[in-house]
């Protein structure tokens, strides 16, 4: 049996999540950009210039890991470079997700860290998603910077631009980036609060054991 999600899959769970997206706030206009494998050498992926929010099957392209357009008439977002580096480096990843989530931005573009221990499910579905400093956009800066982490890590955040998850299906990649958005919301009350309680060394421990029997292999370890 394929590993790779059928096409007419791959796209209805594009559309999907287009529409979560938008409707959350996570993108606005034509921000963002979703991509599944389809194949050994084909990637089904949102397009230049169109709303996540209000996308067709017809506007989707499929591109080849170079970047190629195979298939479709609109043109390849310059941000499909992350999504194809992604691919290349890990062939588990079958599914990436990239967005502007407002107050996962805020607090990357405050610098503030996303690895404390403060959230149990955090700690399994995340663990630590890296900080990176600025790149200009559509440039080769990105993936470049982004590439260390598709073996080890989750997501990361994109300082002054966005968040980019990715995972071994479509929805696995979007869930992440709404965990990251809760995560983000919930650290950030927690610092309006004056603080909190941090999960420990032994409880964090047993999180990831419990995110291995999972299936999880990535997140990295949170901050002690």
């Amino acid at each position: 049996m394929s590993k790779y999600i059928k096409e007419k899959d791959a796209a209805a769970s594009i559309l999907d999540i287009g529409r979560r997206m938008y409707e959350k706030g996570f993108v606005a206009a034509n921000d963002g950009n979703i991509s599944v494998r389809i194949s050994k050498n084909e990637i089904l992926a949102t397009p230049s210039g169109v709303s996540k929010g209000f996308m067709k099957k017809k506007m989707l392209i499929v591109t080849d890991l170079d970047g190629n357009l195979l298939r479709g008439n609109l043109k390849p977002s310059s941000e499909l470079k992350m999504h194809l580096r992604a691919y290349r480096e890990n062939p588990d990843i079958m599914s990436v997700c990239h967005a502007h989530p407002p107050v996962s931005t805020a607090l990357g573009i405050a610098g503030v860290e996303f690895n404390e221990p403060i959230l149990a499910e955090a700690v399994i579905s995340l663990g630590d998603v890296p900080v990176l400093p600025y790149a200009e956009l559509g440039s080769e800066d990105i993936p470049q910077m982004m590439a260390p982490y598709f073996k080890t890590h989750n997501g990361v955040i994109l300082k002054n631009h966005g968040a980019t998850t990715w995972g071994a299906d479509p929805y696995g990649a979007y869930y992440r980036m709404e965990s990251l958005e809760y995560y983000a919301n919930i650290l950030l009350t927690v610092r309006l609060l004056g603080g909190g309680s941090n999960l420990n060394r032994e409880e964090i421990d047993a999180l990831i054991k419990m995110r291995e029997k999972f299936g999880i292999k990535q997140g990295g370890y949170p901050k002690v």
